[in-house]
């Protein structure tokens, strides 16, 4: 009955109703319920993201470990993703009080393997030559072939799929995903 008062008057005469024909007491409250003021929390920044996605896994790690977090300037770069550099990326802040718990988890290293309920295990796959995890899904000439079907009405193949190491600059075909 807290939200009594925020009802529309027909909508109050149809509780009434109900309650009535359920042959339940019921009391009109008197009084509207004090409402707790807002509640003011000083937000710093503990990492600054250029692309949404990474900012909301971000986000979403902090959220799981229960600290209260916020990203700022989220809706501006969901309207245009180019104005993210400009503002100087997408800000992901947490309470003052929440700083050092927040920098911990967002400091630690992605795992590189993992159980999956039900199918395999995952292992990240590794850079052959220097076995590094820094490493990138490319597919080459994929904007060239949706370019020509645009221009032209003339599809061209879609072009090859490598990995690509951004430490040691290999790239490589996984030849058990080409199967």
């Amino acid at each position: 009955m807290a939200d009594w008062h925020s009802l529309l008057p027909e909508a109050r005469i149809a509780l009434a109703a109900e309650f009535a024909s359920r042959r339940m007491e019921f009391t009109e409250p008197s009084t509207i319920p004090d409402e707790a003021p807002p509640e003011f929390r000083e937000l710093v920044t503990v990492r600054r993201y250029r692309d949404l996605s990474e900012a909301i896994v971000a986000r979403a790690v902090l959220e799981s470990a229960g600290i209260f977090c916020f990203l700022k300037d989220e809706n501006l770069v969901r309207l245009d993703w180019q104005v993210s550099n400009f503002i100087g990326g997408i800000r992901l802040q947490v309470a003052s009080t929440d700083v050092d718990a927040a920098e911990e988890i967002l400091s630690q290293p992605v795992p590189t393997e993992f159980a999956v309920p039900d199918q395999p295990g995952f292992s990240q796959p590794r850079c052959p030559r220097c076995t590094s995890i820094d490493i990138t899904w490319e597919r080459q000439g994929r904007k060239a072939a949706l370019a020509s079907l645009y221009l032209f009405s003339l599809p061209l193949p879609r072009g090859s799929e490598s990995w690509h190491c951004n430490s040691c600059d290999l790239r490589w075909v996984d030849e058990v995903n080409q199967a």
